[in-house]
């Protein structure tokens, strides 16, 4: 038997993880992690993971299975590791994942470090995942069972310690049968619909949000040519791929729809062209974390390079300042800042913080 903090975000998953772990024998104690001292400052409602209605969700569901139940006061160290850095990313042009961020700075970084110094074992969450005995002494972390909630993509950033202290009891099961056993156990939160976008952007309004602190920060959207198309007043407005919102006015030659092509921070010039010209086939990542052994040579394997994203093919070289990333299947508007995350099969190997793409070759097609 283990001691164990479980995370409970107020929602259906972290709730019926917990419920899980105490029928496995482990003793439990539900935590709830406040990441604003000021919580209607973030999204309010079932749409956000830190709201007021969502600690009073996640004390009711600790009660209905049984365990005790506290609050964690972590806006501080949330405040610090991710939503300043989601805004240092944006004014450098780059496009970052907080929720990425924040599971390995604050879940399985600060609170983990917590339980740990309080006497417990480990963690619990909610996450879809599987976490497995690998060879030579090693765990190994899989994709979840149901491939439509996976998560492993948010968890590539988890160090083999980590994940010998990490539980995710979800990661052979469905969304819908993990709805019916809330509803089984008489966790009311059952049916609470699931979190999206961005919990510290409190309307969802990313581009607003940013504008209001950052402050305007005039440049110009430009062709591939240089021709002016219009001003704009921030360039974090904006990230590679974009299409929608971009508000051009002058139709291009072709009459074909434009996307953004890259960002120059300093001058806050977005440039924008066709969509074949997001297409690449290589890219290198820095900062890479392993959920394993470093891999030696070069590596056979597949990456996904956004949280919902596809797998891509490809062969990965590990360097001495990152990893290089040859994409045998291109892909389209990736952006600086984006996590790749390396698999091999279902298996996690580690990921890898996106410095710069290279373009496909001319002839090169769209991916389907």
């Amino acid at each position: 038997m283990s001691r164990l903090i479980a995370a409970m975000s107020g929602g259906v998953d972290s709730a019926v993880a917990a419920a899980r772990a105490v029928d496995a024998g482990h003793e439990v104690t539900g935590v709830h992690l406040a990441l604003s001292r000021n919580p209607r400052s973030y999204r309010s409602g079932a749409r956000g993971c830190c709201s007021i209605e969502d600690s009073m969700d996640a004390r009711r569901a600790a009660d209905a299975i049984g365990i005790p139940f506290y609050v964690w006061d972590m806006s501080e160290e949330f405040a610090d590791e991710v939503v300043e850095d989601f805004i240092a990313e944006y004014e450098a042009g780059r496009t970052p994942n907080p929720c990425l961020r924040c599971n390995e700075k604050i879940k399985f970084a600060a609170v983990l470090d917590r339980a740990l110094a309080l006497g417990f074992d480990g963690v619990v969450t909610g996450h879809y995942a599987q976490v497995r005995e690998g060879g030579g002494g090693l765990v190994e972390m899989h994709r979840a069972v149901d491939m439509a909630k996976d998560q492993s993509y948010v968890l590539g950033v988890l160090t083999q310690d980590q994940l010998r202290r990490s539980y995710f009891p979800l990661g052979g099961s469905t969304k819908p049968d993990v709805r019916l056993e809330a509803e089984a156990r008489g966790i009311q939160v059952a049916s609470k619909p699931d979190s999206h976008d961005i919990c510290f952007v409190a309307d969802g309004d990313n581009a607003g949000w940013l504008t209001e602190k950052l402050g305007p920060k005039p440049g110009v959207i430009v062709d591939e040519s240089g021709q002016v198309l219009r001003e704009h007043d921030g360039a974090y407005a904006f990230t590679i791929g974009q299409r929608r919102g971009l508000r051009l006015g002058v139709p291009a030659d072709d009459g074909k729809p434009r996307f953004v092509l890259d960002i120059e921070p300093v001058s806050g010039t977005v440039t924008v062209g066709p969509r074949e010209r997001l297409l690449v086939d290589a890219l290198d990542g820095i900062k890479p974390l392993w959920c394993t052994d470093v891999p030696t040579g070069e590596l056979d394997c597949t990456v996904q390079l956004r949280a919902h994203g596809k797998e891509h093919r490809a062969r990965v070289r590990v360097e001495a300042d990152g990893v290089r990333v040859e994409l045998l299947d291109p892909a389209e508007g990736i952006a600086p800042g984006q996590a790749c995350v390396i698999y091999e099969g279902t298996r996690v190997v580690g990921s890898a913080t996106i410095a710069r793409t290279h373009a496909a070759a001319a002839d090169s097609h769209l991916p389907v």
